[in-house]
Order: C-alpha cells, then sequence, then structure tokens
C-alpha cells in the first residue's frame, strides 16, 4: 500500500502521441462546505515551489466567447464546421501559449443550438494525435456521443449528430479520448453548447447579450508561458474566465444570465458576490422548477448553473468580486445605464415526474494503490471498452447509489452519467443540497458519502454509454464504466 507522500507524489502515463506525462489524483483535505467534507477544500499536495508570471488581477476584461456560426441550413438542421488544432496565443499578458483549440479559438466557440432542430457537427482533426467530441449532457446517439475508443485519427474527419430533442440547457462539449482526455481538455479542448428553447421565451428571462456563457478552469504556468501538466492539479495558481486570468466584465445596471460551467479536469470552484443575491434559475439539465435565491454557490468539475444577478441594485462605478476560497475569480464592474424589461418569473419550468424506480443499482468509486501507478476503479473494476457493467431496459426508472470509497486519503470525486439527467435523492440519508436542485448529469460526491440519484431511461436511443468519475485525471487511470441500454 502507498503511503501518503508517495499517493501525493505519483502519476500514470498519460498516454499517446501528444507525450507521456504524470497525471495526478487530486487529494481534498477535509474542509466545510454544502457537501460535507471534502468538498470545498482544496487539494493539497507537496509544493513543486513552481508558481505561474505574475499578473494583475483585473486587467484582462473577460471576453465573449465567439458563437459559431452555421455553414448551411436546412429546414430541420444547422451544420457547422470546426478543426481540432493547435495554437500559440497570449493567455497571461506578455507570454505566449501553446494550446489545443476547437476552431482556434480558447475555450472553443460556442454552439447555440435550437430545441427540435438538429445539429451536424463537421471536425477536422489537424493534430497529431487522435481526438474525439462527446457533447457532455447531450441527449444522442450511441455513435454519437464520443465513445472512448471511438477516435479521429490524424487529418481525418468525421460528423457528430445532435438531435437536440431535450429542453433548452447549458451542456458543454469535450475531448473524450481514453487516456488523454485529460491532458487534451486542460491544454484547451472545451467548450460551451448552448440549447436555446422557444418553449421559455414568455418567461422574460434575460437574453441576447444579457446571456452571457462563462467557463472557468484552473492552470499552471512555466516560466515561459507554457502550459505546466503533470503538476498536482491543486498546484494550479492560475483561475481562467473564458480562457483570462482572473478578469473584469463590464456590466450594465440592469439583470444578466450567467451560464456558469466549470471546465477544470480536477477543481471545485465554491463562488459568492461578498455576500450578494445570486438567483439560481438553471442547472446541468435546465431550468429549476422555481428560482433559489443564493449567495454561494459550488460547482464541481463538470457541473453547470445558469445564475440571474440583478446589478440595477448597485450604483455606476460599483465593483462586485465573485470570489473562491482560493483567491477572486473575476471582477463585475457597473459602467454604464441600460434598458432592462427582462424578470426572474416565480415559477419556471417544472421537472418530468418520473415513474417509481423498479431497480436500485450501488456504484463505487475507488482507487488501487498498491502498486506505483493509481488504478481507477468503478465498482473494484478498472475500464474495459470490452465488458458491459450493466445492461438497462430502456423506459427503466432506476435509483443509483454512489459511494465515493476513498476515504483513507480524503479522495474526491465527481459522477457522471451519459445520456440522460438525473435526480438527487438525499445524501447520506439527509435531504440534498441546493447545489443538487433540478436536473443533473454530474455530481459530486464527497469520501465515504453515499449520494442517491434517480433517472429515468426514457431516450429512444439503445447502445453503450459511459458512466464513470468526471475528475478528468481519474477517469483518464481507469475510473470509468459501461452501461447498454437494451430494448
Amino acid at each position: 500500500m502507498l503511503d501518503r507522500r508517495k499517493l501525493l507524489g505519483i502519476g500514470g502515463a498519460a498516454g499517446a502521441t501528444l507525450l507521456v506525462s504524470p497525471m495526478w489524483i487530486g487529494n481534498a483535505a477535509p474542509g466545510v462546505g454544502h457537501h460535507g467534507p471534502g468538498r470545498n477544500a482544496g487539494p493539497r499536495a507537496a509544493r513543486t515551489g513552481m508558481t505561474s508570471p505574475a499578473f494583475t488581477p483585473f486587467a484582462a476584461r473577460m471576453p465573449e466567447s465567439r458563437v459559431l456560426a452555421p455553414v448551411t441550413r436546412t429546414s430541420d438542421t444547422d451544420i457547422y464546421q470546426l478543426s481540432v488544432r493547435a495554437k500559440t496565443i497570449e493567455i497571461l499578458p506578455g507570454y505566449q501559449t501553446p494550446v489545443l483549440t476547437y476552431g482556434g479559438d480558447f475555450p472553443g466557440p460556442t454552439i447555440r443550438a435550437r430545441a427540435g432542430r438538429r445539429v451536424k457537427l463537421n471536425l477536422r482533426n489537424q493534430l497529431p494525435q487522435d481526438v474525439n467530441v462527446h457533447l457532455h449532457g447531450g441527449h444522442v446517439s450511441a455513435a454519437n456521443d464520443g465513445y472512448p475508443t471511438d477516435l479521429i485519427p490524424s487529418s481525418a474527419g468525421r460528423v457528430y449528430e445532435y438531435p437536440n430533442t431535450q429542453q433548452g440547457a447549458t451542456l458543454w462539449y469535450h475531448d473524450h479520448s481514453h487516456g488523454t482526455e485529460a491532458e487534451h481538455v486542460y491544454r484547451g479542448l472545451h467548450g460551451l453548447y448552448v440549447i436555446d428553447d422557444p418553449g421559455e421565451n414568455h418567461l422574460g428571462l434575460p437574453c441576447g447579450r444579457y446571456d452571457v456563457p462563462i467557463t472557468l478552469r484552473d492552470a499552471q504556468f512555466d516560466d515561459t508561458g507554457a502550459f505546466v501538466w503533470g503538476v498536482h492539479p491543486g498546484e494550479r495558481d492560475v483561475t481562467l474566465v473564458n480562457g483570462k486570468p482572473v478578469p473584469h466584465y463590464p456590466v450594465a445596471r440592469r439583470k444578466y444570465r450567467f451560464r456558469f460551467a466549470n471546465a477544470a479536469t480536477e477543481r471545485v470552484f465554491q463562488l459568492d458576490l461578498g455576500g450578494a443575491e445570486m438567483i439560481q434559475i438553471g442547472s446541468d439539465g435546465g431550468l429549476l422548477p422555481a428560482p433559489i435565491q443564493r449567495t454561494e454557490i459550488t460547482l464541481g468539475s463538470a457541473e453547470r448553473m445558469d445564475i440571474v444577478i440583478d446589478f440595477a441594485r448597485y450604483p455606476l462605478g460599483a465593483k462586485l468580486v465573485l470570489n473562491d476560497p482560493r483567491g477572486p475569480v473575476m471582477r463585475f464592474d457597473v459602467t454604464r445605464e441600460a434598458f432592462d424589461n427582462s424578470r426572474v418569473p416565480d415559477t419556471l419550468r417544472a421537472l418530468p415526474v418520473m415513474p417509481p424506480a423498479t431497480v436500485d443499482r450501488h456504484v463505487s468509486m475507488t482507487f488501487d494503490l498498491s502498486s506505483e501507478v493509481p488504478l481507477g476503479l468503478m465498482d473494484g473494476k478498472p475500464f474495459d471498452h470490452n465488458r458491459v457493467d450493466m445492461r438497462i431496459k430502456r423506459g427503466a426508472s432506476e435509483i443509483w447509489s454512489l459511494y465515493n470509497g476513498d476515504t483513507e486519503f480524503g479522495i474526491t470525486h465527481t459522477f457522471h452519467m451519459h445520456l440522460v439527467q438525473f435526480t438527487v435523492l438525499d445524501r447520506d440519508g439527509k435531504p440534498p443540497t441546493l447545489d443538487d436542485a433540478g436536473r443533473k448529469d454530474t455530481v459530486f460526491v464527497a469520501p465515504g458519502e453515499t449520494v442517491r440519484v434517480q433517472a429515468h431511461f426514457d431516450s429512444e436511443f439503445l447502445g453503450k454509454y459511459m458512466y464513470h468519475c468526471h475528475y478528468m485525471e481519474h477517469s483518464s487511470l481507469g475510473m470509468m464504466a459501461q452501461m447498454e441500454i437494451v430494448p
């Protein structure tokens, strides 16, 4: 068995052709927060002595992500083209950083789909290594889900089809190539995918230029400005917001809808505005039944949350800092007046009623630390694409008890289920937290904790889909399994 010093200092091969380097499993010391021990404390490790080049917080303006335009539209389909290619960009002022991109953008461009209209995404791989794309939170066929071993070779392409038959939601897309997904995403292969739903227009929520997607993540840079890969995730000392370090964002005195997505490979963000009110209106799978007033929100890796902030409460010149226990994340600067006829109604969108569950399953996430290379396990087994771990009848309603067995070293996990969203029922028999509200496809699980969720497999699709820890370093080390949806 590894001792604690070895646990914090070893990693597994990142794999394949990009490079071979260590990936670290995260270890979070106990903390206090909505999700119990471990949720809000940053990972701890022996310090490497490396710090990123200095920059001035709030100097950069947060960019608004480019909205990708379709190259063609038909009566029922929007067709997009996107390349996967390397690029060198300025992230820290005065430094050039090599990144991997979708379409040359870091993060990738936002795709704004429309509920009820199909999207075809023509992807071309211009990298020297294999890649693919997973639409995280999307209800898609198995052939278009970005299966970990369904790869696009260098200089090749393929078409992904997304039906967008689900309700409006903030999703994201990212690389899911097994063994290399963590490094690929860390270096830039991620972007947001928003499903706009005409069925929600009557609600009057902030829209247009006042509906702003925000991608959160972290990074570590060396003294040349290059990303450092292989350092323990808890060592990453720069927070990036839409690709810029701790930026500011000028806002008008009116309501904004912010779509926050945690695209960090292994990080929890606990966000607050110094006690100021934020109104949560959505979660991973779309709108909540009713808005929730919050002063603090918590996002584990891969979780999303839609938040409305009303800046009309503040005078011109006000500056509101969005904070995290590790430091400031960004700043909102109130700079101008603007007309506002948007609102946040008392009722948003009812959740679907699930039929009674007829199956109970238990899923555990643990590490095998008996050798020099940690091995990620789901129910005691590492990922094997030739093995089906669960067979689920289409139309079934099931309850899954998700257990984090990594108690000895306090290793935290987030759990993600492909194909369908679920409802969080309880945590260790206690009511779910505010952060668990609504439809979820990703949920945080603290060491020793059991989180029960219910999912209705009512999709029209059959085939093999993944469920796994969404700390990408963990899934890259084997903490994945697969379910097969059968007639």
